[in-house]
């Protein structure tokens, strides 16, 4: 064999040598690089989109039954209280005062200005002449109260309009009236009201909402068809004493159903001669049977104190009667 040729195996030994020593380099660091690509891959990590589920927040302490609350906002405006009276306007009045002409002349007012009285008195304009544009007139008188009522206009006559609210006057309400730049003003005091009822012969008496007095009455009796009708009054005058006179609506004085009597501590509640007085000589009767010709009578001591706690515009309410008050006199105004 030539050396070229014995040399040319060596180089191609050499070759084939150092070839296998670079595989097997090649191998050893591949393996290296895989770690543990051989063994169970590693559970993959969870989407940061999702998320995996987080263990759940450590519970918090119980609440300090004896902590005080935490300080208010001292800025923050009062909660609103559920009972207030509505500040603004309602139906039926008017704050505002009257502006342009007066569409009539000034009128007269009842009650008189600086007056105060009792929960169910009505408002009562009186005009000049004759009013022939009502709605006209009532655009130009504006009531107002505080704390505000709703209430409504009613006419008695074309001369005479009244105002009252729905419901009684709240105790202790301020009243402004301007009938086309004519002003009064009035004030209601202490809801005072009498309940004549009529199944138990009592008439109870509450003072804002509280039972005062109890007294037994006698009401308007059967016979002739003179019971005290169901409804809505209010003291419209009282008179230490009067006459009372059967003749002055058509019964003679000598008739069975007649009488002529001075009666004491009579109050007024219609203008068809019924009042609340005492009457000593149906005491007996009294909590227990209807023997007037349509007052209520009550002993002399509940009587005096009846006139003299009760006034203009305190409501007397007879009810379990029978009928509804309904004669246009003047003062079925809560029949209206």
């Amino acid at each position: 064999m030539s050396r070229w040729t014995s040399g040319r195996k060596r180089g191609r030994l050499l070759a084939f040598l150092n070839a296998a020593a670079l595989a097997a380099v090649f191998l050893f660091v591949l393996v290296l690089g895989a770690g543990t690509a051989l063994a169970d891959p590693d559970e993959a990590p969870a989407d940061p989109g999702v998320g995996a589920p987080a263990d759940p927040p450590a519970p918090l302490p119980p609440a300090d039954p004896l902590a005080l609350p935490p300080p208010g906002d001292p800025l923050a405006p009062p909660p609103a209280d559920p009972l207030a009276v509505p500040a603004g306007p309602v139906a039926g009045q008017d704050p505002t005062p009257f502006t342009g002409d007066p569409p009539f002349r000034p009128p007269s007012f009842n009650p008189l200005n600086g007056s105060m009285v009792g929960v169910a008195k009505p408002i009562i304009i009186n005009f000049q002449v004759p009013i022939a544009d009502q709605a006209m007139a009532e655009r130009a008188i504006h009531i107002s109260s505080i704390p505000p009522v709703p209430g409504k206009f009613y006419w008695m006559t074309p001369s005479q309009v009244r105002w009252r609210p729905v419901s009684f006057w709240p105790a202790n309400t301020a009243v402004n009236i301007d009938a086309a730049g004519a002003k009064s003003s009035f004030r209601t005091g202490d809801s005072l009201v009498a309940t004549a009822d009529d199944a138990t012969h009592q008439m109870t008496i509450t003072r804002n909402g509280t039972v005062v007095q109890t007294f037994p009455m006698s009401m308007g009796m059967s016979a002739g068809g003179h019971q005290t009708a169901n409804g809505t009054y209010y003291v419209l005058e009282k008179m230490p004493s009067v006459v009372m006179d059967s003749s002055t609506y058509g019964v003679p004085v000598s008739s069975s159903q007649g009488y002529k009597v001075t009666v004491t501590d009579a109050v007024r509640f219609d203008n068809s001669g019924n009042f609340v007085h005492s009457a000593p000589w149906s005491v007996a009767d009294q909590g227990k049977r209807d023997v007037s010709h349509g007052c209520i009578n009550l002993s002399p001591s509940n009587a005096k104190w009846f006139y003299d706690n009760f006034g203009s515009g305190d409501p007397i309410v007879v009810k379990n009667s029978v009928g509804t008050y309904s004669k246009n006199d003047g003062s079925n105004d809560w029949q209206l």
